[in-house]
């Protein structure tokens, strides 16, 4: 046994190495979407791969690393990891994400004892998928890049260069590819060196211990949690933009969340199961959204362990949308981000003072490529962009914030975009008239408009353009997000997800959604509404519109108008 005081030093050391590899991850990428949008995942686990420490990232992918290695170990068997091994696994059914997100993972031995796994998963650019930049209307995996089922990058320290020759020759973009990769070698090499030294100091026996009391203790933590939660089945339903091959066809996600004593089920049961296109989602996708939310509202206060997650029970239907098998396409892995608010829709019934209302529910990304005329060379980069939270019981929702799914995440800076590639940004601020209304408002939205200045592909991830954010007791919808071609011009073009070919002078916006409200908005303060007024976040109009106050663009309320539109009001509501 380890006594706790061992136990929180070896606890800290390790959260203290995760924040270390990470950090050694972003000086050594070579694309912004590592080092600038932080689109990664880090995790150092235990013998059997289950999380004992990570830092911010992407959400979803911690847990889903969790799985990676399990599997991995299911198809290798412990005794193939070897010390100085290095994998790498992105078949998207074992490693619980699309193929563009490899995981690697190195085994930390002390001596030939295996004590644990050190994991890093990010997105690279390019793996020969069947479009550059990114996939949206694959039907087969066949179509969606080079597949590596656990294979050894290095071998007892040495490279593998057959693994590596692969690799090279299946991207289009091998300099970048290789050089994402290999920093994730290094970040995971920094992971098991301060494993081992940890294990040098207290012994492998005491870290191996620790490790099983910090998984004990979260599980702890969340039986706690579970206690005090409302016991009962609730569901909710919700859908998300088109496939990609059926288009105009909503793909619907039923959740029915069950509360007991012992355990939170979320049972995907009803969720469509003929989805042709890449927005189908590996069964550990779909565990690690429902992770991320089981932990939001049980235990958001203490690190992610993988103790956390004991009380929790997935249920999926194999074929389904929320549950891909071979040869399902999955590369748009929308469905599985986008999950974790139709849990929230369902649990808000049961308690609408503590979950919040829907955020603009989508991480609304930008891909751009094409060559640049200043360097002579090929470019590609990206952004995603924040969305308005939903409002709460007791106040506004946040204006502007990355979505729930990647809360260690950051968009792209305009200055990046400018001095790297071909784009002018023409305007980036918070989308006026967004947020849904309320006695407490949700957040707004953004707004981001890239002009061309010259020939190049812009791709749109935005997956929630035709449903709007819902709000609870009374608070009113948001605006749901919008991709806009060409705005302004003859040309204009509402969209959603969608591959653009774009000459130079056109222009692509990305404009995200605003949060849904919370409460009646006629009970909302009028010092509140005046201040959004003046801050732009409202308009007169929409004022006007959803609070029932007549006011002008300096925010001076005009009261007695005020009170004989909302008399009026009430008259035609009665």
């Amino acid at each position: 046994m380890v006594d706790a005081i061992t136990t929180e030093i070896i606890r800290h050391a390790m959260l203290a190495a995760a924040d270390e590899i990470a950090r050694n991850l972003c000086r050594t990428a070579y694309n912004t979407v590592v080092y600038e949008i932080h689109d990664y995942g880090i995790g150092l686990h235990d013998e059997n791969g289950d999380v004992v420490a990570d830092t911010p990232g992407v959400a979803v992918f911690t847990r889903g690393n969790d799985i990676g290695v399990k599997n991995a170990i299911k198809f290798l068997g412990k005794e193939a990891m070897e010390p100085g091994d290095v994998f790498i696994i992105n078949y998207p059914y074992w490693s619980s994400a699309h193929a563009l997100d490899p995981l690697v993972f190195a085994p930390i031995h002390v001596g030939e004892r295996l004590i644990g796994f050190s994991t890093c998963r990010v997105h690279v650019t390019d793996l020969n998928q069947k479009d550059p930049g990114y996939v949206l209307d694959s039907t087969h995996l066949s179509q969606e890049g080079l597949m590596m089922p656990a294979s050894k990058l290095y071998r007892r320290g040495e490279r593998n260069e057959d693994v590596f020759n692969i690799i090279k020759f299946n991207s289009r973009r091998p300099r970048h590819t290789i050089g994402d990769i290999q920093s994730q070698v290094s970040a995971v090499v920094t992971g098991v060196r301060r494993m081992k030294e940890l294990a040098d100091k207290y012994g492998a026996d005491t870290v191996v211990d620790a490790m099983k009391a910090i998984n004990e203790h979260g599980e702890r933590l969340s039986r706690l949690a579970l206690e005090k939660l409302p016991k009962g089945t609730w569901s909710a339903v919700d859908y998300i933009d088109e496939d990609g091959v059926d288009v105009g066809k909503l793909i619907k996600l039923k959740c029915t969340v069950t509360i007991t004593d012992e355990e939170m089920i979320i049972d995907w049961t009803g969720s469509a199961n003929d989805v042709k296109g890449p927005l189908n989602v590996p069964p550990g996708l779909t565990e690690a959204a429902a992770c991320l939310i089981f932990k939001s509202i049980t235990t958001p206060d203490s690190p992610v362990v993988a103790g956390n997650f004991a009380p929790l029970r997935v249920i999926t239907e194999e074929g389904s949308v929320m549950h891909a098998v071979p040869p399902m396409s999955t590369f748009t892995m929308w469905t599985g981000i986008l999950s974790g608010e139709t849990i929230l829709k369902a649990l808000a019934q049961a308690m609408p003072e503590t979950i919040p209302a829907s955020s603009g529910g989508d991480v609304c990304a930008f891909i751009g490529l094409g060559d640049n005329p200043r360097t002579g060379e090929p470019w590609q980069d990206g952004s995603n962009e924040a969305v308005g939270y939903g409002a709460t019981s007791t106040q506004d929702g946040e204006d502007g914030i990355m979505h729930i799914s990647e809360p260690g995440c950051r968009n792209t800076p305009v200055e990046v975009f400018e001095m790297r590639t071909p784009l002018f940004l023409e305007h980036y601020g918070y989308r006026q008239d967004s947020s849904g209304a309320g006695q407490y408002r949700g957040g707004v939205g953004i707004s981001r408009a890239y002009r061309y200045t010259a020939p190049g592909v812009g791709i749109m991830l935005s997956y929630k353009t035709r449903t709007r954010p819902w709000g609870i007791r009374g608070g009113l919808e948001g605006v749901p997000n919008a991709v806009i071609l060409n705005p302004g011009t003859e040309n204009e073009k509402w969209q959603g997800p969608s591959y653009n070919h774009l000459e130079a002078g056109e222009v692509l916006v990305n404009a995200t959604g605003g949060g849904g409200g919370y409460g009646d908005p006629l009970k909302r303060d009028f010092d509140a509404i005046s201040a959004d007024v003046r801050n732009e976040f409202l308009t007169p109009e929409a004022v006007e519109r959803d609070y029932k106050v007549i006011i002008d663009k300096d925010g001076v309320i005009d009261h007695e108008a005020t009170a004989e539109l909302r008399d009026s009001y009430k008259a035609q509501k009665a």
